[in-house]
């Protein structure tokens, strides 16, 4: 508005000059004119020639000419007129301009041009000044130059003891501030500033510390402030209103913490895309080595905030930051966010933040075309809300008056009064309660329906994905959580995938788990029968790498304890006979551990399907030879033969196995002491399948012995 204003006076200043200038040139050419026509006009002055120019002229060979040349120079003398003319042009008399004539140059353009050789002072801006006739004008002054005075210099010993000192203040000032600060939030909240602002040391000797330092105190001091609420911003209405003073200085603390806390989150996110594209500051403080080992600082930070703060504000705006750098291609960074969000999601009571995490994540691998880290997906972890459990979680608890307490403190009127108002206090309770439950589960099912979209989008477009284990992983999951209309196309997909034959061993052990699990929950009405996929397990459990690695054989325990003995009512005597026998075969290749499990599977196998004890007896049963490289389990006569096996593993070096196998030998009783060491042994094993698997492939890593 003071531009505009100062634009009209000065275009209305100009008008009344230039009004004023014409009316003084015509006052001018009034007072001429009649002058002109008052005054008699003077003969013409006669010059004397010289005497040089009479005998020049004279000399002129006017006989020469022709008469059309005297007649056209007579002509122009009397045309001519020494009052319009330009006597020092060669042009023609009266000459009139015609359009599109080329015409000379100007005078103002033949002058020459002087570039500005002085540079641009830079301009501060001051307070502007107020007056009554041209109203507010803006001051400025040029920023004064600070002339960089060289001192001596100072050797490495001198550089290390003022750098140590420098650091020195300035941790002694970053603790007294953040002390400050914790101990009166409320009337501190101004030094909260001044800790922020040291975020932008400039000093290069500690500028990398100390803004480490400060992001990581900052970070720490609003995890100790920050209410358990979400703070908004106030109406108009409740600004105007007048308030109490203790509710007032509640107000500017909230507003100035979220300032605050914007400002620093902004900070934070500007010195990893800072980072990421290489920028350099222009005060050259921090140089761009260093911004790696800062910005990894400041990730922390921010994946710090995204665990510990999930309901204040711009919670949002972490989820977007830190997702998509579980995608980084530096693998600490990427796993830092990864196991943030993992942390965020098991932790996550209400669904809020699962949800916004989920769908932060479901955009990332739609918008990177499914190109990221299967990390990505490994992190999300889908809750089962147990009513009952959240009901007594959500619901508070408040005591209520005893019957006792009301007849000695209470008249009978007072009692009467204070029990309707208990009853009408349990009520809204309970309503509240079912409020919570129900608007918790309505955030679980959405989040469950997102990551299945995830699922099933990778499964549909990107088959040959690296995403495609994580998918079949989690599917074998979750599966039982999936609606029932999608049942038949997902066995289809899976049972497409496993005989395409380009899934390894681990995603087919995953497809078919992932198979039973629906087939053994809400799947069991559906008329599918599952036998490619038993053929498959049946003719794959040799191929099982039994060296370094155990990490599949937990996959396969669990795929034979959902195939046959979750389904047992399904399952034929020849194909339980014919796993029995496979796995004692599989059991002379493995490692300890992981043959202490298969011969658990075993007995349970000889558990649930009593008639399995018949391959403990030498004779045949029936007719028919038994086909050990037959893949179908049904037609390879299993009863045809012994598990000869489990005499060559009474033999092992490693006394479990040997206790296991004279277990089984035995017929595997379920009573007894052996029956109670056995079952410690297969839960010990059970338990140290992971760990020696680890020790084992580290120690084939650094060259050592595998057993």
């Amino acid at each position: 508005n003071v531009k505009l204003d100062n634009k009209l006076k000065n275009r209305q200043f100009k008008k009344e000059s230039t009004d004023k200038k014409h009316r003084k040139e015509q006052k001018k050419l009034r007072a001429a004119i009649k002058d002109a026509v008052l005054k008699t006009p003077l003969p013409l002055e006669r010059y004397k020639k010289r005497p040089e120019e009479e005998e020049f002229v004279e000399s002129l060979p006017m006989d020469m000419m022709e008469e059309d040349d005297l007649e056209q120079i007579k002509a122009m003398a009397q045309k001519a007129s020494f009052l319009t003319r330009d006597l020092s042009s060669s042009g023609p008399v009266h000459a009139k301009k015609r359009k599109g004539e080329q015409q000379g140059p100007e005078s103002y353009e033949k002058m020459p041009r002087k570039m500005q050789l002085t540079e641009e002072k830079e301009v501060i801006h001051l307070l502007p000044i107020k007056d009554k006739i041209r109203g507010l004008i803006p001051q400025s002054m040029e920023k004064p130059e600070d002339e960089a005075v060289p001192g001596p210099a100072l050797t490495p010993q001198e550089q290390l003891k003022l750098r140590t000192q420098k650091l020195t203040n300035r941790k002694l000032r970053i603790a007294s501030l953040g002390s400050d600060i914790l101990s009166d939030p409320t009337t501190n909240i101004k030094k909260l500033k001044e800790l922020r602002a040291m975020l932008m040391e400039t000093d290069p000797y500690v500028a990398v510390t100390v803004r480490k330092l400060v992001m990581v105190s900052l970070m720490e001091v609003f995890k100790d402030i920050v209410p358990s609420y979400r703070i908004r911003p106030l109406t108009e209405t409740e600004k105007a209103s007048k308030v109490k003073k203790e509710t007032q200085q509640l107000r500017e603390f909230e507003e100035g913490l979220v300032s605050q806390y914007k400002f620093y989150l902004e900070n934070l996110e500007q010195t990893v895309k800072d980072w990421k594209q290489k920028k350099r500051k222009r005060s050259e403080a921090v140089s761009l080595q260093s911004y790696r080992g800062l910005a990894e600082v400041a990730i922390r930070c921010i994946c710090e905030l995204l665990v510990a703060l999930p309901h204040f504000n711009f919670h949002n705006n972490i989820i977007v930051t830190v997702v998509p750098l579980m995608n980084d291609p530096v693998k600490r960074v990427s796993d830092m966010c990864c196991e943030a969000v993992k942390k965020l999601l098991k932790q996550d009571k209400q669904g809020h933040a699962s949800l916004g995490t989920v769908k932060v994540i479901s955009g990332l691998v739609k918008s990177r075309n499914y190109d990221v880290r299967p990390e990505v997906l490994l992190c999300l972890r889908i809750k089962e809300v147990e009513v009952k459990k959240d009901t007594d979680d959500t619901a508070p608890k408040k005591k209520f008056m005893n019957y006792k307490d009301k007849k000695k403190n209470l008249s009978r009127m007072q009692r009467k009064w204070k029990k309707a108002e208990e009853k009408l206090e349990k009520e809204l309770l309970e309503a509240e309660a079912s409020e919570s439950k129900d608007k918790k589960l309505k955030l679980h099912t959405e989040t469950l329906n997102i990551v299945f979209l995830i699922y099933f989008r990778i499964l549909k477009k990107a088959q040959k994905s690296i995403l495609l284990p994580s998918v079949l992983e989690g599917l074998a999951k979750f599966a039982h959580l999936i609606n029932l209309e999608f049942f038949d196309d997902l066995l289809n997909v899976l049972q497409h995938l496993i005989q395409s034959g380009d899934l390894t061993y681990r995603e087919s052990l995953h497809c078919i788990q992932t198979a039973f699990n629906i087939l053994s929950g809400q799947g069991d009405v559906l008329n599918i029968d599952p036998l490619n996929f038993y053929s498959h397990l049946y003719k794959t459990l040799l191929k099982l790498n039994a060296g370094a690695s155990n990490d599949d054989i937990s996959i396969v325990l669990r795929c034979l304890d959902v195939m046959l003995t979750k389904r047992r009512k399904q399952v034929t005597l020849q194909r339980a006979l014919a796993f029995v026998k496979r796995l004692s075969t599989l059991s002379l290749h493995t490692l300890p551990n992981a043959t202490v499990g298969i011969l658990a599977s075993n007995r349970t196998l000889m558990h649930t399907f009593p008639k399995c004890d018949i391959l403990l007896d030498n004779e045949a049963q029936g007719s028919g030879v038994f086909l050990p490289e037959l893949d179908e389990p049904e037609y390879c006569n299993p009863q045809n033969t012994a598990l000869w096996e489990l005499h060559t593993l009474k033999r092992h070096y490693h006394p479990v196995v040997r206790r296991f196998a004279t277990h089984l030998c035995a017929g595997a009783p379920s009573e007894g002491s052996g029956a109670l060491i056995v079952q410690l042994a297969v839960w010990n094993s059970v338990l140290s399948v992971a760990t020696e698997a680890r020790h084992v492939l580290h120690a084939s890593v650094l060259g050592g012995p595998v057993l």
